[in-house]
């Protein structure tokens, strides 16, 4: 057994590790030889970071609180509900729940921002603004006085930022690299295939479906469409994004114009962040031009607009997640090809292996309740509850099975956020978060983790 876990230790090792030389800096400059606009930028994105790193820690108090309240004194939960979510009428374990996802929410966006605003990114400016107008909304309205933790760093960043707007800017890399790819004739050759895979897929779908003289019911015909293309398109999107990213910094070493760039005035920010944003602007496009694809369900009824809202959000969380691991694999290898195998064994390890493993582990104690199935593997409503929430956090690290989840809490129990199952063992019920918050808060905080990584490994990397 002791090998065995030293095997995979070795393996995640050689996966993670970086083969990169390491050499001077690319543009790490003391704080003493920065400029006031560079010290800016600085402030703005440490603020940030701490903000986040604040709400981390409210967000596991939270959930200690929860647990003891579950286990111990379930009055907890309305002491909870009371400082955290006083004017939203809901069960008292329910508003913990949201208490908890609303923390984790302002975390991965401030883990967004402070990754993104050391690029100089103009919209990181009107995003801190708005974000802040959700929260003291979120306050006002239901009591969210978690909110807090996150309004006084946005705040604090949207006023230092107010003082020098023309710091932020278009990211040039952005814009140089969305030409480029939108002049040739790959970026158009990409989206044909795509929408010609699925187009068969959608004809066969709907041939397999209706029967030669048959009679079908068109709600059921619809729902059935929407959720095949919708599958069909999640793995053409995992398929796809890997490659988009995984050479956007090892092409140019092996062009040998990675020398180059350091004598420009990019830094380092700007260059992963812009490569970043060129791949998420060319995975919108496609997943824009999918949509009559998907619309097709409407047809036919038995699909609703929020099905349709939840799905794109799905695609585009799971699109940067992919998309940053393949530039943080680029950033640590020196090759295309390397960093491109790492980024596909990451996709398949999460949507293959994971669920595989969890089923195992699991049982598939959550699929059961939302299912209205009975849970038979303990009398204990304890270890009933825990493996549901296990399963439920593996759920929502899945996309394809966050998806499946996720659509029906909304399509069978009309819940788009929470719900309530029943306990086999004894009876009662306990709250449960829809798989699709939890893809999206940890898809995004592993995105901003990922990118800010990049950044420090290519600041320790030589030419």
């Amino acid at each position: 057994m002791l090998e065995f876990l030293q095997k995979i230790l070795r393996l995640i090792s050689s996966l993670f590790g970086d083969n990169v030389p390491q050499g001077p800096a690319w543009d790490r400059v003391p704080p003493e030889l920065m400029t006031p606009r560079e010290r800016l930028i600085r402030r703005s994105s440490l603020i940030m970071l701490g903000g986040a790193l604040v709400n981390l820690a409210a967000a596991i108090v939270a959930i200690v609180v929860a647990v003891h309240a579950a286990n111990v004194d379930n009055a907890l939960f309305a002491a909870l509900q009371e400082a955290a979510l006083s004017r939203f009428a809901i069960d008292a374990d329910s508003a913990a729940l949201l208490i908890i996802a609303g923390i984790l929410a302002n975390t991965a966006i401030l883990l967004v921002l402070a990754a993104v605003i050391l690029a100089q990114e103009l919209w990181t400016v009107f995003t801190a603004w708005l974000l802040t107008a959700v929260n003291l909304a979120a306050l006002g309205f239901f009591g969210f006085t978690a909110g807090l933790l996150a309004i006084v760093p946005l705040l604090t960043v949207g006023l230092l930022t107010l003082g020098d707007l023309r710091a932020f800017r278009l990211n040039p890399v952005m814009v140089k690299e969305l030409r480029g790819r939108m002049r040739g004739v790959r970026g158009f050759a990409i989206i044909t295939i795509f929408l010609t895979l699925m187009s068969f897929f959608t004809i066969l779908l709907y041939l397999l479906r209706v029967p030669a003289g048959g009679v079908v019911v068109t709600g059921d015909l619809g729902r059935e469409l929407f959720i095949g293309v919708l599958f069909i398109e999640l793995m053409l999107i995992i398929f796809i994004v890997p490659a988009l990213t995984a050479g956007a910094i090892t092409t140019e070493r092996e062009r040998k114009t990675y020398d180059l760039l350091q004598t420009t005035l990019i830094t380092k920010a700007t260059f992963v962040v812009g490569k970043m944003q060129s791949a998420l602007g060319y995975i919108v496009l496609l997943l824009l031009s999918a949509i009559p694809m998907q619309s097709i369900a409407f047809l036919f009824g038995g699909v609703s607009e929020a099905e349709l809202i939840l799905a794109l959000v799905v695609l585009l969380v799971s699109a940067l997640a992919l998309g940053a691991f393949g530039m943080f694999f680029s950033s640590i290898t020196e090759r295309t090809l390397a960093a491109t195998i790492r980024s596909y064994t990451v996709a398949i390890a999460i949507t293959v292996g994971l669920p595989l493993v969890a089923l195992i582990l699991f049982q598939n104690a959550f699929g059961n309740v939302v299912n209205s199935f009975t849970n038979r593997f303990t009398d204990n409503p304890v270890v009933e509850a825990t493996t549901i929430y296990l399963d439920m956090i593996a759920t929502g690290l899945n996309p394809i099975m966050a998806t499946l989840r996720s659509q029906q809490m909304l399509i069978d129990h009309q819940q788009l956020v929470t719900m309530r199952v029943t306990l086999a063992s004894n009876g009662t019920s306990i709250p449960v978060l829809s798989p699709w918050v939890l893809l999206t808060l940890v898809y995004l905080s592993v995105t901003a983790l990922l990118v800010l990584v990049s950044i420090r490994r290519m600041e320790r990397q030589g030419g």
